[in-house]
């Protein structure tokens, strides 16, 4: 067997430490797992299918603003009462989330963007994609996925 002379282990190790973080960072954290077809589905029906998943009560989304699911990165708004839609809570301009809002718009905190509650197109700020639309299932007071 050949030994390995102190050079050739550490040069080994700095080219592992160095190239692990870069193979992540080549990664996407932003998955697109949710359903993009179209706007809320607010019809009767159980909120089975694909999803299922309780994103919050109708309550919990201002007429004319809209409140973040965070732990889902959905959106959920409501432009006019009993009119609930959702889209992916993350800017399409450097992927920050999105915030909760009262003011007639979805707001972007990093960098000033806004988006409209009925499309999630961008309506002012850098962002120039619009937010991508999640199906949702709204029944009684439940929101939930598609």
């Amino acid at each position: 067997m050949t030994a390995i002379n102190r050079r050739r282990a550490l040069t080994g190790s700095a080219a592992i430490a160095v190239g692990v973080p870069v193979l992540a960072a080549c990664g996407s954290d932003t998955s697109t797992a949710v359903d993009s077809s179209g706007s809320a589905d607010s019809g009767s029906g159980s909120s089975g299918g694909a999803g299922g998943e309780a994103l919050a009560s109708a309550a919990d989304v201002p007429v004319g603003g809209c409140f973040v699911v965070s732990g889902a990165k959905v959106v959920l708004t409501q432009p006019t009462e009993g009119d609930f839609k959702a889209f992916t809570a993350v800017c399409t301009h450097q992927g920050c989330l999105v915030e909760s809002s009262t003011e007639g718009d979805i707001p972007c905190p990093c960098h000033s963007s806004k988006f409209s509650l009925d499309d999630g197109s961008p309506i002012s700020g850098p962002a120039s994609a619009p937010l991508e639309a999640v199906e949702i299932r709204v029944s009684g007071d439940s929101i939930t996925l598609a």
